[in-house]
């Protein structure tokens, strides 16, 4: 396994690390078990979770599960290994309906953490993540919270998901204004199809130190080798068919250049992500370890400058970072 550095902090990470957003909902207990023995023997030490996970996911949700926190919780207490992972798990979304059950008040911050951490049967959070902007609660409240979070140690880092440039930017000037390391790293969608984070928030990310987390690398299956799964008699869902028959001539492309090169897909989608150097780790979400193994390759393949070249012609970004990419 390879490691690098979260960002600018000190902590080590495995370059593809583990997305457990399935245990609980398409992946169960036993099957999860598997899948994090298989992930710790293999080198993988970045565990990731969410407190709302084990259940279908929508940005308003009336409520989370909590249930992949609980496996994880269960596997620690029976493997022994806490100490051999670094434990990643995010606060923003709902856990129940009261007024104050969401978002980023000290209030929710404190009590989300102290539930994550009877869930996740462990008594520190390695890195824990915002799981979005809140632009109604002040930096100095969110910075006070998570300050007493890691004075308690209760918390070692701390990371943001989906946050504009502008935001990763504030919330690291407040936190530098507070003598604190500030954000450790950030979740954002990225991957071959979404590039959007190019333009302003990979610059950003570059500035301050802070490592990048894709999630969905594979474009929810869309890089997966998706039209050989349908041609050999996979059933895609409504939604899914809409988005093949609108990229169909990129996706027939890139699975022509995946063959000349000898790989599976989703092994490239992974390996042009890991060429980044702000990318820390990559997540993987397998539903089965022979999932997991599979992306394990990916961190063997090297991506030649003319493969790089073929794909930003495939899937071309946003054309650079801003302002050039649109204006001088």
């Amino acid at each position: 396994m390879n490691y690098k550095h979260l960002g600018r902090t000190g902590l080590r990470v495995s370059r593809i690390g583990l997305g457990t957003m399935n245990f609980g909902e398409l992946t169960d207990e036993s099957a999860s078990f598997r899948i994090m023995d298989e992930a710790v023997d293999a080198g993988i030490n970045f565990f990731d979770t969410a407190d709302v996970y084990g259940g279908p996911q929508s940005p308003d949700m009336s409520k989370g599960y909590g249930t992949s926190e609980e496996i994880i919780g269960n596997w620690l207490a029976r493997s022994g290994q806490r100490d051999r992972i670094v434990l990643a798990t995010k606060v923003y979304q709902p856990m129940d309906t009261g007024p104050n059950d969401k978002y980023l008040s000290a209030y929710h911050i404190r009590r989300a953490c102290e539930a994550s951490l009877k869930r996740l049967k462990t008594d520190h959070i390695d890195l824990y993540q915002m799981h979005h902007i809140d632009r109604n609660t002040p930096w100095e409240e969110i910075w006070q919270a998570m300050e007493q979070l890691i004075r308690e140690g209760k918390i070692s880092y701390v990371g943001s998901s989906n946050f504009a440039g502008w935001d990763i930017a504030t919330a690291q000037c407040k936190a530098d204004a507070r003598n604190l390391l500030g954000l450790a790293s950030e979740q954002s969608l990225y991957n071959l199809t979404q590039r959007t984070i190019e333009l302003e928030v990979i610059p950003a990310l570059r500035h301050y130190g802070i490592g990048l987390i894709p999630w969905s690398p594979v474009g929810m299956g869309m890089l997966g080798g998706v039209l050989k799964k349908i041609a050999g008699g996979r059933r895609a869902s409504p939604q899914l068919q809409a988005q093949i028959n609108r990229l169909r001539p990129q996706l027939e492309a890139w699975e022509t250049l995946c063959d000349e090169l000898g790989e599976t897909p989703s092994d490239v989608a992974l390996a042009w992500l890991l060429q980044n150097s702000v990318v820390s780790a990559v997540l993987s979400g397998p539903r089965t370890v022979e999932q997991l193994r599979q992306n394990l390759n990916a961190l063997t393949l090297s991506l030649s400058d003319d493969t790089l070249k073929r794909l930003d012609t495939i899937w071309p970004g946003p054309g650079g970072e801003a302002p050039e990419a649109y204006a001088w």
